[in-house]
């Protein structure tokens, strides 16, 4: 399958091979993007529920967390439901933030407040 290529042709072999990458790129990004979107939408129950959260938390422990509405939950008559998207992103910003992070944010604060550089 070797293709002896002259050098005046190498631009070209080149250019294609780029072509076919960008476009295996972008059919690979697609596939991710539909399955993260499958993914998204999939809901929990109660126990798919604490099983799915890193601590691991006790049934009790959840029922207060919807009590206080503290975590993102639908209910349908008695039964409660969780969209694994919306655990997700409460999760992330319920996060602490790395010592990194809060020194960048103090730092934009900072600039923000000077108006200039510091």
């Amino acid at each position: 399958m070797s293709q002896e290529l002259s050098f005046n042709e190498l631009p070209q072999a080149v250019a294609a091979l780029i072509e076919k990458i960008d476009g295996l790129t972008e059919l690979v990004r697609n596939r991710n993007d539909e399955e993260n979107s499958k993914e998204d939408e999939q809901w929990f129950n109660l126990e798919q529920l604490c099983a799915y959260l890193p601590d691991k938390p006790a049934k009790s422990t959840v029922y207060g967390w919807v009590s206080d509405n503290l975590i993102p939950y639908n209910k349908t008559g008695k039964k409660l439901r969780f969209l694994k998207s919306k655990i997700d992103a409460w999760l992330q910003e319920n996060a602490h933030k790395t010592t990194s992070e809060l020194q960048m944010e103090a730092m934009k604060h900072l600039h923000g407040k000077s108006g200039g550089t510091l």
